[in-house]
C-alpha cells in the first residue's frame, strides 16, 4: 500500500465482503448436505492439526527450524492431524470421506494444488519485493508491474476451463505446472543486479500462464470426484491444501533467502532471490508427477459411462442408512439428458438425498464449467 500503511492491505477486502454478504443473502438460495449432524470432533481435531503445521513455518523464520517452538508446533501438528485421520474412518457422519482419497482425480488434482500453491505464493512474496528493493520501484509501480503475471489467470483461466471439458483436466494441469516452473526457473536466470523489467516480463508471463491453467482445471477435477452434494467438502479440503501450501512455500523460500542474501541492499537481495526462485521452480515441477498421474478424460469418462452402482461413503457407516450402500442409480442417463458432463451430472445420485443446487459450487474457481449446475433438475428446491 502507497502512502497509508501496510497493514491496511488487510482491510481492502472488507467493503467486498461486506457487499458479497448482502447479496448472497438475497440472490443464493439455501443448500444444505447430506449429514443429519456436524462432526464436531473431526471439525477440532482439523482445525488445531492445520493451526499447528501453520504455526511452525509461520515462527520459523523468527525462532528457527530447530527450536523447540517449531518442532513442537510440527509435532502436535502432525500428531493431531493422525488423530483426525483416525476419527474420519470410524466417525459416524465423517466431515471429510478419507475414500475419496483413493480417486486418483482427486488425490492428484489436490497433490498438484498443494505443490503450485507452495511455489506460487512463495514467489509472490518475493517478487513483490524484488520490484521495490531490488529494483527500486515504489510499491504502485511494482504493483502495476507485476500485472503481466498476475493478470494471467483472469484472462486464460475462462479458456482453459473451457476447453478442459474437451480435451480434459489433465494436460492443463500438467502444462500448467510446466509452464510455472519454467517460467520461475527462467526468471531465477534472468534476474541480476540491474535487470531492467523488460528482461522479466517473458517469464512472468510464462509463469502466469501455467497458473491460469492449474486453477480451473484443478477445481473440475476435484469437485468432479465426489458425489454433487459434497462439492462444499472437496472445494473446501483443496483450499485448505492451497493455503498450507502457501504458508509453506513463504517459509521454506524465505529460509532459502536468508542463507544466501538479506535485505541490506538491492545486490545482498538478488543474491537471495534467485536461489529462492529456483527452489519455488523446483517445487512446480515437482508438481509435474502429480498431474502425470491424473486420469486421462477417457478414463474419466469410461468411469463414469460405467459406474452404475454407486456406493455412499458416508452412508456406509451412518445410523438410518443401513441400505444406502446398495442404492443403485442409473445417473450416466440422466447426464445425457441434461447435457452435462457424465462425471460430474452423473455424481448427483450419489448420495440419498442429495441436493443438486449444492452443484453450483463447482464455479468456485474462474473458468470451472458452468455446466456442472445443469444436473439440478428444474425447479429442484434445496
Amino acid at each position: 500500500m502507497q502512502g497509508i500503511s501496510w497493514q491496511w492491505i488487510f482491510w481492502v477486502n472488507v467493503p467486498v465482503g461486506l457487499v458479497a454478504a448482502v447479496l448472497s443473502a438475497l440472490r443464493l438460495r439455501e443448500s444444505r448436505g447430506p449429514r443429519p449432524q456436524l462432526d464436531i470432533v473431526g471439525l477440532v481435531l482439523a482445525g488445531a492439526g492445520l493451526f499447528a503445521l501453520t504455526w511452525a513455518p509461520v515462527r520459523a523464520p523468527a525462532a528457527g527450524w530447530g527450536s523447540a517452538e517449531v518442532i513442537g508446533a510440527i509435532v502436535a501438528g502432525a500428531a493431531l492431524m493422525g488423530g483426525f485421520l483416525a476419527w474420519e474412518r470410524r466417525a459416524p457422519y465423517p466431515m471429510l470421506p478419507l475414500g475419496y482419497f483413493r480417486r486418483r482425480a482427486f488425490a492428484t488434482a489436490n497433490a498438484v494444488i498443494f505443490f503450485q500453491f507452495i511455489s506460487l505464493i512463495g514467489s509472490l512474496f518475493f517478487i513483490t519485493q524484488l520490484f521495490q528493493i531490488g529494483m527500486g520501484y515504489s510499491p504502485l509501480a511494482a504493483g502495476l508491474r507485476i500485472l503481466v503475471w498476475m493478470a494471467m489467470p483472469m484472462l486464460v483461466a475462462p479458456i482453459a476451463g473451457a476447453l478442459a471439458d474437451r480435451f480434459g483436466n489433465r494436460p492443463f494441469m500438467l502444462g500448467g505446472l510446466v509452464l510455472q516452473a519454467a517460467g520461475l526457473g527462467w526468471l531465477a536466470a534472468a534476474v541480476q543486479r540491474g535487470v531492467s523489467y523488460a528482461a522479466l516480463v517473458a517469464p512472468l508471463m510464462i509463469a502466469g500462464v501455467g497458473i491460469a491453467m492449474c486453477f480451473p482445471t484443478v477445481a473440475n477435477a476435484v469437485t468432479g470426484a465426489v458425489p454433487i452434494s459434497d462439492v462444499g467438502v472437496a472445494a473446501g479440503t483443496n483450499n485448505a491444501l492451497n493455503a498450507l501450501g502457501g504458508v509453506f512455500g513463504i517459509a521454506i523460500l524465505a529460509a532459502v533467502f536468508a542463507a544466501h542474501g538479506s535485505y541490506a541492499s538491492p545486490a545482498s537481495f538478488v543474491a537471495g532471490f534467485k536461489p529462492a526462485e529456483w527452489v519455488a521452480a523446483a517445487v512446480a515441477a515437482a508438481g509435474v508427477v502429480a498431474a502425470a498421474l491424473a486420469p486421462s478424460r477417457a478414463a474419466t469418462s469410461r468411469a463414469a459411462a460405467g459406474k452404475r452402482s454407486v456406493t455412499d461413503p458416508v452412508s456406509r457407516v451412518g445410523p438410518g442408512h443401513a441400505n444406502d450402500a446398495t442404492d443403485t442409480r442409473a445417473h450416466s442417463a440422466g447426464a445425457a439428458a441434461t447435457g452435462a458432463d457424465p462425471a460430474i451430472a452423473g455424481a448427483a445420485a450419489d448420495w440419498p438425498g442429495s441436493r443438486p443446487a449444492i452443484a453450483g459450487a463447482a464455479a468456485d474457481w474462474p473458468g470451472s464449467r458452468p455446466d456442472a449446475s445443469a444436473a439440478a433438475p428444474p425447479g429442484t428446491g434445496a
